[in-house]
């Protein structure tokens, strides 16, 4: 039953609504998809922060209008699908590289990143890129590194320190020096504090590696 130009309208306006916001999108195409097939390409899709629709190939381009993804929506033909997201784009391409590999009945016609068009290969290779999340930890990792050895170092010169302190009063080396007992208790507190103002100053100062 063909659609009326008012159904069309609303449903270029229902997804125009959905595509808004999306930064990147990945068209493929399929055959012989059964419902459960279906059921479960669309919770992995999800699963990767994502949405995923069955185009008609005549109304994405209208729909895509003024979006990011617009210059991907041109052209299409035969049977379409539409994964799109607002989120990590390397975090779709994996979901979706994992599911085709058991699923044939899928497969890539192109991909769209914050508009820059993306071939096959190209959205295969983003698949095996970091994702977002992973960057983040990295990043963190670097910037943080240097200040906990650091740390690290600045704590184990002040244990040495009370060591050969208490070492010494024991020998009566230090005439007049404090009981042991109190320099035991004074110096596993002094090098704490002395190492955390010193590891924060070194965050403050020390330039990002990477």
């Amino acid at each position: 039953m063909a659609l009326t130009k008012q159904k069309k309208q609303e449903k270029v306006a229902a997804l125009a609504g959905e595509l808004q916001g999306a930064t990147a999108a990945i068209i493929g195409t399929f055959t012989a998809m059964t419902a459960a097939k279906d059921v479960d390409l669309r919770k992995t899709v999800r699963n990767a922060g994502g949405k995923y629709q069955v185009l008609k190939n005549k109304l994405a381009p209208k729909a895509g209008e003024g979006t990011q993804i617009e210059s991907a929506l041109g052209g299409l033909k035969g049977v379409s699908s539409i994964a799109y997201t607002s989120g990590d784009p390397v975090a779709l391409a994996k979901a979706l590289s994992t599911w085709v590999k058991d699923n044939s009945q899928f497969t890539f016609k192109l991909g769209i990143v914050d508009g820059k068009v993306l071939s096959v290969a190209e959205v295969n290779q983003l698949a095996t890129m970091p994702g977002k999340e992973e960057l983040f930890s990295k990043l963190l990792f670097l910037i943080n590194a240097p200040a906990q050895r650091l740390a690290t170092v600045i704590n184990a010169t002040g244990r040495d320190l009370a060591v050969v302190i208490n070492q010494a009063v024991e020998q009566n080396k230090l005439g007049g020096a404090a009981p042991v007992a109190a320099v035991a208790e004074a110096a596993p507190a002094a090098d704490a504090e002395g190492a955390s103002e010193q590891a924060e100053a070194a965050a403050d100062e020390a330039p990002a590696e990477g």
